[in-house]
């Protein structure tokens, strides 16, 4: 009941990126390539802010669980403070990053396409911090549908504004690239107002809607949702940072590399996306418990959670390797591209075991709030090992895009292995 609306809200994020892939791979292969290097960079800092923002979903659960209502409205007020200063953070470091975009090395002929498109996603940083607060908040008191369905209206908004915006229809200039940069700005500032409303609007939220109103910004939960926030930011970023990070590199191997890698992110990304909507209904069952000191029923409900991802894992699949010569077409017609795409498939399926595993634990990690392991393991796993290999195997060894793609495994794997070992730790030493 908690998963479902979550994961569905997820697949609509899934859905604008395809969307948003498939409309710009049509307009042109330079500006598939480009967007391909831009999202890259971004989904560094926008996976971190989500991370940030998971922080707060724990705290909210665990007050939800022993009544304590006035509480949570603080923690929103708080959450909304944090997440705005950490957005103004993010945009400073990002648009300092810009001026110095030429180091990454990128083709020549992308770089026209690639800054105005950097810029208008720049905007988006702030709307985005503020509606995962929300969301988090919602979720944490088991209210997960409103998110699902102010993301699935952003979404089909974002992908209007695409085939507006990019080829230029109803009359509106065509834009290509910025288009639907600019598409997606409208969008994110729209879910943001409409979460609003709904807080407005039902009577469920008036008792946290009164208590954010008369709360004050406090040091204490001030530092408190930084405490929480940063590690899970640091982590998911971490491991965001194996798959943004190795665009960079695949952007050395030329413009048709960088576009059939990007497709390939589109694609895994629904399996990350599905998994990821069921680990954060572990998470919030898991810090349900912990407010009701269950420490019982927080390892059943882990254990579930990651035996539902395993199934989800074993059917998307088997489903997508019987397709998988065809998906490269969706996005573009390029023969060469098509081919990168197909021999992609296998790298990809070999690192899902990992994959469930890593969401699964460090979800129930976060329900426990034990955060700050999290960004230490997660550290070793993609710094030392993933990061390392990505260059070894696609560089050095010369394996090309295959081999960046074969370095994943080894840092999902070895993060889950070691969220596994910590969550039984910290599970045993609580009910002794």
């Amino acid at each position: 009941m908690l998963g479902i609306p979550i994961m569905i809200g997820q697949i609509g994020i899934i859905v604008v990126g395809f969307a948003d892939t498939i409309m710009i791979g049509q307009y042109s292969t330079e500006a598939l390539g480009a967007a391909g290097f831009v999202n890259n960079l971004f989904n560094l800092v926008i996976v971190g802010s989500i991370g940030f923002a998971y922080g707060l979903t724990p705290l909210v659960s665990s007050f939800y669980a022993q009544g304590k209502h006035r509480s949570i409205g603080r923690l929103l007020k708080n959450a909304l403070a944090v997440n705005t200063t950490v957005g103004i953070f993010f945009t400073v470091i990002m648009g300092v990053l810009y001026w110095k975009i030429e180091w990454f090395d990128q083709p020549d002929e992308l770089m026209p396409l690639i800054k105005p498109y950097y810029l208008i996603l720049l905007t988006t940083l702030i709307p985005i911090l503020l509606f995962n607060a929300l969301r988090q908040f919602a979720e944490g008191i088991t209210d997960s549908k409103t998110a699902m369905w102010i993301l699935c209206f952003g979404n089909a908004l974002n992908i209007l504004g695409n085939w507006l915006l990019i080829y230029g229809h109803w009359g509106l200039p065509e834009m290509g690239l910025s288009g639907a940069g600019l598409a997606t700005l409208i969008s994110r500032m729209v879910m943001v107002v409409l979460f609003i409303i709904v807080l407005i609007a039902r009577p469920r939220y008036w008792v946290y809607l009164r208590s954010c109103l008369r709360a004050r910004v406090n040091r204490r939960d001030f530092l408190t949702l930084n405490r929480m926030g940063w590690p899970l930011a640091l982590q998911l970023g971490m491991e965001t940072s194996a798959f943004c990070l190795s665009a960079v590199m695949v952007g050395w191997l030329g413009t048709q590399a960088l576009a059939a890698h990007q497709v390939m992110l589109t694609i895994s990304t629904i399996f990350f996306m599905i998994y990821y909507g069921m680990g954060s209904a572990t998470s919030i069952r898991v810090s349900y418990f912990v407010g009701k000191a269950a420490m019982d029923e927080v390892r059943r409900t882990a254990f579930c959670g990651f035996h539902i991802i395993l199934a989800m894992a074993l059917v998307l699949n088997v489903g997508f390797w019987q397709i998988r010569f065809m998906l490269g077409g969706l996005f573009t017609d390029n023969t060469a591209v098509l081919q990168m795409v197909a021999g992609l498939f296998l790298p990809m399926v070999i690192y899902q075991f990992g994959d469930c595993l890593q969401i699964t634990f460090a979800n129930t990690l976060r329900g426990i709030m034990d955060v700050k392991f999290l960004m230490q393991a997660s550290f070793i796993a993609y710094f030392i090992i993933s990061l390392p290999l990505t260059y070894l195997l696609g560089i050095t060894l010369g394996f090309g895009l295959v081999g960046v793609w074969m370095s994943f495994p080894f840092g999902l794997t070895s993060a889950g292995l070691m969220f596994l070992v910590r969550f039984l730790k910290r599970t045993k030493a609580a009910n002794t």
